[in-house]
């Protein structure tokens, strides 16, 4: 596979706004989209090789890209899909770019519990191992037992197990280290009923969409909350739902979301996720904290 890399380019200027949840970002100087892991780790030696830099952009659900685009390789996972799931152990085995939602419906409907708060996450599972995604109570950290990496400048890879990811609220240790997500192992709760499971999932998946703004182009949440308040609150009790610079806006539905209402550029949410952070700091000394990471731009604070 390295060969047929070396032999080949991966595709030039590609507009990275297609690749993203938020519908903006400029071009990537090169993009790639590996369909399994021999391709995945060609691709990274392959920069590595070039000296260039090289960054994942996953299913594009969680960032932000400049709208100058991004320089070096941007390699999008959202091709690199597959699970095993062994429903008596409760072992599943899943590629970092199989969908957070199918793995969800996938582990109930083989009555494995423990996935069931994701299913509205638009996200990867790499992703969510990266960010410790959580929703409605539930979060990654709780199921996730490993993940297998490689770093992001070529090399060998390896195992680390979920004790040696530094978990926290929206965090792990991959989000500061140059490592790239491969595949995880999760370790759910097998034996239990695949109807009850699937009507709980469901009933997950209709609360979230019919609280937050999924018709719409966004990242889902914005900011991480301060706990134990919440940011979709304090926002909203500034009067800041329905805010707009250019074509971004606060949800009115939920204002811990940044909708694309058709025309916006990724300088528009950059100035709104600013504009929320010095009305909460000034009104209430707390500094809110993205969760959305922010390619291209010279700070992401």
């Amino acid at each position: 596979m390295t060969q047929q890399c070396d032999a080949r380019l991966p595709q030039a200027r590609v507009k990275l706004a297609d690749y993203t949840t938020w519908r903006v970002g400029g071009a990537a100087e090169w993009l790639a989209e590996p369909a399994s892991l021999e391709e995945t780790q060609a691709w990274i030696e392959w920069a590595a090789h070039q000296g260039m830099p090289c960054r994942v952009i996953g299913a594009g659900s969680n960032l932000l890209i400049h709208d100058d685009g991004l320089p070096g390789l941007s390699l999008c996972l959202r091709k690199l899909q597959g699970l095993q799931l062994d429903a008596t152990t409760g072992t599943v085995e899943v590629l970092a770019g199989e969908p957070i939602p199918s793995l969800a419906r996938r582990a109930a409907r083989a009555g494995l519990h423990g996935l069931e708060w994701s299913v509205g996450i638009p996200g990867t599972a790499g992703g969510a191992a990266v960010m410790n995604a959580g929703a409605q109570g539930g979060c990654t950290a709780e199921w996730l037992e490993s993940v297998r990496v490689m770093p992001i400048e070529g090399g060998n890879c390896f195992e680390l197990q979920r004790d040696q990811l530094d978990f926290a609220y929206r965090h792990s240790r991959l989000q500061d280290d140059n490592l790239v997500v491969l595949s995880a192992r999760f370790r759910l709760q097998p034996g239990h009923d695949p109807d009850e499971l699937k009507r709980v999932t469901t009933a997950n998946l209709s609360h979230r969409t019919t609280t937050q703004p999924y018709q719409q182009p966004s990242c889902g949440s914005v900011f991480r909350n301060p706990e134990p308040l919440k940011a979709g609150r304090l926002i909203e009790e500034q009067g800041l739902k329905g805010t707009r610079i250019g074509g971004a806006e606060i949800s009115t539905v939920h204002a811990n979301f940044i909708v694309n209402t058709g025309d916006a550029e990724a300088k528009d949410i950059a100035q709104l996720i600013q504009l929320v952070q010095d009305r909460i700091e000034s009104e209430h000394g707390i500094r809110l904290h993205p969760e959305v990471k922010r390619l291209g731009f010279a700070s992401a604070a």
